[in-house]
């Protein structure tokens, strides 16, 4: 995989509705690929690309805007590490927002594009927003794909074949993929791009695939490069084997609103800290139909019948995690170990991560003196219960 490209998207901050810089970089660089390759724009800011003549081609799609909670720092760099890569400020000493949901999505579209004689692509603005860039598209331009494509799930396994009660391809595309053999299974998503294409008369079969990212819209997003890498590959068979055009039509669009609940759980699950508002300001765009309200009352259920005990230790799990990635990170982007130093990190850290725990935040230092310099950490139920 190009991972400078890869990182490369992830320096380039694109809220919704100020996406102008990556389709600036898009643009340049699509132009300077080997092939004979077109790029358009419509109305509203999306980008059209055709590689090629065909009388059928394969389509991928993506969104160019990003969720976060704060601004990119100047400072800000995408992390590489063996396994994974993480938005990191050295200098605000915080994580920051990758924009992986959905620039892993673009990446594969690059790629794909850069490899392929014949095939089209389009990056839509603003999904984040309610998927008003694809809500606008020119849908001519579809008129002669096979099926479309596009990566934007999170996760390592998922193949979107549905969101709410509404199919989004044919029994025959399926079989074609052979999502089994690939390691992925059919699930049902969220409201994304393809949806939307739907809704506006897409007559050929439409997939999601996850492809790679984790905690999307959060400052710890993270993106696994090998699950990254298992989607394009993925999306590679798809594009040589299955040649044919896949109709599918939309019938009946039934979305329920309380069928995804259950993901809002599974999120507090994750983060039992984040708050109503943390979740309405994050998944607006994923949960239209949930108002700030909705988010009250769920979190309200949530801790109310789930919130026991055991959910508490997880609590404080969670913060030990974050806690010790925070200070590993900062004390490890320094040149010199110097121990006033390095207690000072800590006690900057427990009072971000720790505001709720103050018995084990004034443990914090006492445990980092008594094992500063020592190869090997306690069990993490020995540090939920200092």
């Amino acid at each position: 995989m190009n991972m400078q490209l890869l990182k490369r998207l992830y320096s380039i901050y694109s809220p919704s509705g100020k996406e102008q810089k990556m389709v600036k970089f898009l643009c340049s660089y699509i132009r300077q690929l080997p092939g004979n390759i077109s790029v358009s724009k419509d109305e509203f800011g999306n980008l059209y690309v055709i590689k090629g003549e065909s009388e059928s081609y394969p389509c991928l799609v993506s969104h160019i805007d990003q969720v976060s909670h704060c601004k990119h720092s100047k400072d800000f760099k995408a992390v590489e590490t063996r396994e994974i890569i993480f938005g990191y400020s050295p200098k605000n000493r915080r994580f920051e927002n990758l924009g992986a949901d959905d620039k892993n999505g673009v990446f594969i579209c690059l790629e794909c594009l850069k490899k392929y004689d014949a095939v089209k692509v389009v990056f839509f603005r603003e999904e984040e927003t309610g998927c008003k860039g694809s809500s606008e598209a020119v849908m001519s331009f579809f008129d002669d794909v096979r099926f479309v494509i596009q990566p934007d799930r999170k996760g390592n396994s998922d193949l979107i074949t549905s969101i709410g009660y509404s199919d989004l391809c044919s029994e025959k595309f399926i079989e074609a993929i052979e999502p089994e053999k690939w390691g992925y299974r059919e699930e049902n998503g969220l409201m994304t791009d393809i949806l939307a294409l739907k809704e506006n008369g897409l007559g050929v079969s439409c997939i999601n695939v996850s492809c790679g990212y984790y905690n999307a819209h959060s400052d710890e997003e993270t993106t696994m490069k090998k699950d990254l890498l298992k989607c394009l590959i993925f999306i590679e068979h798809i594009i040589e084997d299955c040649t044919g055009v896949y109709p599918h039509v939309l019938t009946d669009s039934y979305f329920n609103p309380y069928e995804f609940e259950d993901e809002v759980y599974d999120m507090l699950d994750y983060d039992p800290t984040l708050t109503p508002e943390n979740l309405y300001d994050m998944y607006s765009t994923n949960f239209p139909h949930f108002g700030l309200e909705d988010y009250r009352r769920i979190c309200e259920d949530y801790r109310m019948f789930w919130y026991d005990d055991e959910g508490k230790r997880l609590l404080n799990y969670i913060l030990c995690i974050r806690f010790f990635i925070e200070v590993h990170s900062i004390v490890s982007a320094s040149r010199f170990f110097h121990m006033p130093t390095y207690l000072r990190v800590v006690i900057e850290c427990q009072s971000r991560f720790f505001p709720f725990f103050p018995a084990f935040s004034r443990n914090c230092p006492d445990y980092f003196l008594h094992t500063s310099g020592s190869s090997s950490f306690r069990s993490l139920s020995d540090l939920g219960a200092r």
